[in-house]
C-alpha cells in the first residue's frame, strides 16, 4: 500500500509528546476525520508516546490509501505489550501494529471525504509551532468541554427519544389491553355460541331419535293392517277401495322411510356408527337388490342391470352398511330416472386395491353447481320435484357418512338430460383384519379421523388419544398391536412418549410408526410417514414395516 509522509518529529522529551499530540490532531483533522475521531488520534498518540519517549525515539505521520498512520519508533528498551499507554490506545485506534522497536497507529478514513492535498498538510503542519504544557494543557480541557457538551446534547435527545418511547409504549399498551378485552369478549362469544350449538345438535338429535322411535310403531302398525286388508283371506274390495288402501300403504311406506332415515342420520351424527365387518357375498347382496327393486324399475318402464366382476365378487365389510349404501343409490337412480336404464357393476381397481361400485343412470341429471350440494342435509335439486317420485335429501348424506364409516369415498359425475353416475370406493380386504388393535396418537382430531377411516378392515379396533399421556392411559389397560405417534402433541408430546415406552419392557415391544408433518425431526432409527398426502395403502406397508423390524 502507497503511502506519502507528511511530518516527522522527534520524541526526546515529554515536551515533544505534546508536540506530537497536536500534530496528530492537525494531521486528522486535515486527513477529514470527524472532531471526535480527531480526538481519539491525538489521545492514543498521547499514551502512546508517553510510553516510548526518549532519546533517539521519533515519530513519522504519514497519508495512506484511506488510511491514517503514525508510527512511533523507540530505542528497544521499552516493554509495550500490555501496559496501561497502548491498552488505551488500543481503543480509540482502529488498528496497532507493535514492531520490534517500533508501534504503528492506523485510523480509517471515510471514503466520501475529500482531505486536503498532501503540499497543504505538510505546509500546515510545518507551520506549527511548538507549545508549553500549559498550552497543551488549556488545548485538551477545551476539548473536554466540547466532549462534555456533545455529552450532554446526546443526554437531552436520549432523554426526548426515551420520553417519545415511553409515550408509544403507553399507547401501544393501552391499545393492546382494549384489544386484549375485545379478543377476550369474542372468545366468550364464540364459546357461548359452540355451546348453544352443540345443545341445539344434541336437542334435534334428541328430537330425530324420540320422533323416529315414537312412530315406527303406529306406522308398522298401518302397514300390517294395509297387508291385512289387500292379502289373501281378508274381505274382498272394489277396485277403488283397493286403490285407495294401496294409495294408504305407498304413503305410510314412504313415510317409515323418512322416519327411518331421520333415525339413521341422528345414529350418524352422534359418531355412533361403529361397523361391523364380517365376509359377504357381494354378489348375492347385489342379485337381491336386483330382485326387489327390478318390479318399481319394470312399472316406470327403466330397465335395472347388474354385474359383479368375479375378483370382487366376496368382500369384508360391514353387510347392513353396505347394504343400505347400496339400497339408497339404487332408489335415487331409479326415482330420478323417467326412461332408459339403471346400470349397477362392480370391479376391482387393482392399483388402489379398492372395490369400486358404480350405479349409472339415464335420469334427469344434476347441474354441476349442485353436485356438492346434494350431500347437505334435506337439499333437493331445484327441477326434481317435477318427477313423479320425489326424496327425502337425507339418503345421499347418508349413504356418504356410512361411506366414510366403512373408510371408503363417495363420489358423483352427471350432466343435466344426460344422468348421473355414483361410485362408491371401498378397501379391498379378502379377509379378516391383520391387526387386533391399533392405537392413534395424535392432537388433530381431523386426522384422527382420516386415520381411522384408512385402517378400516387392517385392524378390528382403533383407539384414539388426544396426547401423550392419554396414549399411555390406552397402551397400559389395552396393550395395541402396533402405535401411530405424532410428534406435536400437548401435556406429552412424541419424543417423550417415546421414551416413557423405552421405560417399561412391555411397551418398549410395541411397535411404533411415527406420523408427523416434520418427519426431518423424528428419530434416526423409527419407521416415519410424513402426513401430507398420506394413503392407506403406504400407512398399511409402515405397519407391517415396523411390525416386521420388531419381529426381526
Amino acid at each position: 500500500m502507497a503511502t506519502a509522509e507528511l511530518i516527522r518529529v522527534r520524541l526526546d522529551t515529554d515536551q515533544d509528546v505534546f508536540v506530537l499530540r497536536r500534530l496528530g490532531r492537525a494531521a486528522a483533522e486535515l486527513a477529514g476525520l470527524e472532531p471526535q475521531d480527531q480526538v481519539r488520534v491525538a489521545t492514543a498518540l498521547s499514551e502512546v508516546g508517553r510510553e516510548v519517549y526518549g532519546p533517539g525515539s521519533n515519530a513519522v505521520i504519514e497519508l495512506g490509501d484511506q488510511r491514517l498512520l503514525i508510527t512511533l519508533k523507540h530505542s528497544g528498551h521499552h516493554d509495550l505489550a500490555g501496559s496501561d499507554g497502548l491498552t488505551l490506545a488500543g481503543r480509540l485506534a482502529d488498528e496497532i501494529t507493535l514492531g520490534e522497536n517500533s508501534v504503528t497507529l492506523a485510523k480509517g478514513l471515510h471514503p466520501r471525504l475529500n482531505p486536503a492535498s498532501l503540499e497543504e498538510i505538510r505546509d500546515t503542519l510545518a507551520q506549527l509551532s511548538p507549545i508549553s504544557a500549559l498550552d497543551e494543557l488549556r488545548e485538551q480541557n477545551r476539548e473536554l468541554a466540547e466532549t462534555l457538551e456533545d455529552v450532554l446534547r446526546l443526554n437531552s435527545e436520549l432523554e426526548e427519544t426515551n420520553s417519545g418511547v415511553l409515550a408509544m409504549y403507553n399507547q401501544l399498551s393501552d391499545e393492546l389491553e382494549e384489544t386484549n378485552r375485545g379478543v377476550v369478549a369474542l372468545y366468550a362469544e364464540l364459546d357461548e355460541k359452540s355451546t348453544q350449538l352443540r345443545e341445539s345438535t344434541e336437542t334435534k338429535n334428541r328430537f330425530w331419535a324420540t320422533v323416529s322411535h315414537e312412530l315406527r310403531t303406529p306406522l308398522n302398525s298401518v302397514i300390517g293392517l294395509v297387508r291385512l286388508l289387500t292379502g289373501p283371506g281378508g274381505d274382498a274390495l272394489t277396485e277403488e277401495q283397493a286403490h285407495q288402501v294401496g294409495l294408504i300403504g305407498s304413503s305410510t311406506e314412504m313415510l317409515l322411510e323418512l322416519v327411518s332415515e331421520l333415525l339413521d342420520m341422528a345414529k350418524a351424527e352422534s359418531g355412533r356408527l361403529d361397523p361391523q365387518p364380517s365376509q359377504v357375498d357381494l354378489a348375492l347382496m347385489v342379485r337381491q337388490l336386483q330382485v326387489t327393486m327390478s318390479p318399481t324399475s319394470e312399472r316406470a318402464g327403466v330397465e335395472l342391470r347388474c354385474e359383479v366382476a368375479p375378483e370382487v365378487a366376496e368382500l369384508y365389510v360391514d353387510e347392513g352398511m353396505l347394504l343400505r349404501i347400496l339400497r339408497n343409490l339404487l332408489s335415487n337412480a331409479l326415482k330420478f330416472t323417467v326412461s332408459g336404464e339403471v346400470k349397477l357393476e362392480v370391479c376391482l381397481d387393482a392399483t388402489k386395491d379398492e372395490a369400486v361400485i358404480t350405479v349409472t343412470d339415464t335420469g334427469i341429471g344434476i347441474a354441476r353447481e349442485h353436485l356438492n350440494r346434494v350431500f347437505e342435509d334435506f337439499f333437493q335439486v331445484p327441477g326434481s320435484l317435477q318427477v313423479r317420485s320425489r326424496g327425502t335429501g337425507l339418503g345421499l348424506p347418508y349413504a356418504r357418512r356410512l361411506t366414510e364409516a366403512l373408510g371408503g369415498t363417495l363420489e358423483l359425475t352427471s350432466a343435466v338430460g344426460e344422468g348421473t353416475t355414483a361410485t362408491l370406493r371401498l378397501p379391498n380386504y379378502g379377509g379378516p383384519p391383520e391387526l387386533e388393535r391399533v392405537l392413534i396418537a395424535d392432537d388433530d382430531e381431523v386426522f384422527r379421523a382420516a386415520t381411522r377411516r384408512m385402517l378400516y378392515g387392517f385392524a378390528t379396533h382403533v383407539d384414539e388419544a388426544p396426547d401423550g399421556a392419554a396414549a399411555l392411559e390406552l397402551m397400559v389397560a389395552r396393550p395395541p398391536d402396533a402405535i401411530l405417534i405424532d410428534l406435536l402433541m400437548p401435556r406429552v408430546d412424541g419424543t417423550v412418549l417415546l421414551q416413557r415406552m423405552a421405560e417399561d419392557e412391555r411397551l418398549s415391544e410395541i411397535p411404533v410408526v411415527m406420523v408427523t408433518i416434520a418427519p426431518q425431526r423424528a428419530p434416526a432409527n423409527r419407521v416415519v410417514l410424513s402426513k401430507h398426502g398420506l394413503r392407506r395403502e403406504q400407512l398399511l406397508q409402515a405397519i407391517r414395516g415396523a411390525r416386521g423390524a420388531r419381529d426381526d
